[in-house]
């Protein structure tokens, strides 16, 4: 398998696999933690949580679009 497919199947997998996972996990935190939290709590979870998606994500470009060490003929 090359370089480029393992690349799309792992930015696919990040995509498709993590972002729902992580709405998923935020959505189940928000209805235990929420509701009877006072409003300055409530906007710092959203600051955090709609925030702390783009980690992995970020974390994952540079690798994804990094060039192959080998150039090929």
């Amino acid at each position: 398998m090359s370089r480029r497919t393992k690349t799309l199947i792992v930015a696919i997998l990040i995509v498709f696999v993590w972002l729902p996972a992580y709405m998923v996990l935020i959505a189940g935190l928000q209805w235990r933690v929420l509701p009877s939290a006072p409003w300055y709590v409530a906007l710092l979870f959203y600051a955090v949580a709609g925030t702390a998606w783009i980690l992995p994500i970020g974390f994952s470009f540079p690798w994804i679009y990094r060039q192959s060490a080998k150039p090929r003929p």
